[in-house]
């Protein structure tokens, strides 16, 4: 089993820039963390967007649909942006012969406390053990996106 693996920006990516004070999005970090965790399954790395979720559009979602459907592979992770994770999470309902995981984090994955890391893992996880179908994996659970959100107050998912 090969594993396909999607970018498409948000927190876990964002980079720090000094001068501004801001974050931006920069590379995806899935690759370093996969790398210095030494893992053993195959996997295929496609960096699809580089936004913050709060900028993905309705063509991105159909993009990254789009993707999917057509990628021969049937288990796919997709880091993304927790804001609207759950958004996309729903536009990628419907797609048969696949398992799909969307994953991100509320840290960008280059900080020392970051959530990044275990959300990954969490996500690599499940979509080798779960059936056909669309999930979130987040903050060490696994949500559909028709019963989740994203509590802003408590920075975690959680069931609707």
């Amino acid at each position: 089993m090969t594993i396909k693996i999607i970018t498409t920006g948000g927190t876990i990516d964002k980079i720090y820039f000094d001068q501004k004070s801001q974050f931006q999005v920069g590379e995806p970090q899935i690759i370093d963390v996969l790398k210095e965790a030494n893992v053993t399954f195959d996997y295929d790395i496609l960096e699809l967007l580089q936004k913050d979720s709060l900028d993905l559009t309705d063509e991105d979602r159909a993009l990254i649909r789009r993707t999917v459907e057509t990628d021969p592979h049937r288990h796919f992770v997709v880091t993304h942006g927790t804001d609207t994770m759950v958004q996309t999470a729903q536009a990628l309902l419907g797609l048969s012969g696949k398992v799909i995981v969307l994953t991100g984090a509320m840290q960008p994955a280059r900080f020392r406390h970051t959530d990044a890391v275990f959300n990954i893992a969490c996500a690599v996880t499940a979509v080798q053990l779960l059936k056909e179908g669309v999930y979130i994996a987040m903050n060490g659970r696994i949500f559909d996106p028709r019963k989740a959100r994203k509590n802003l107050a408590d920075h975690r998912f959680e069931e609707l």
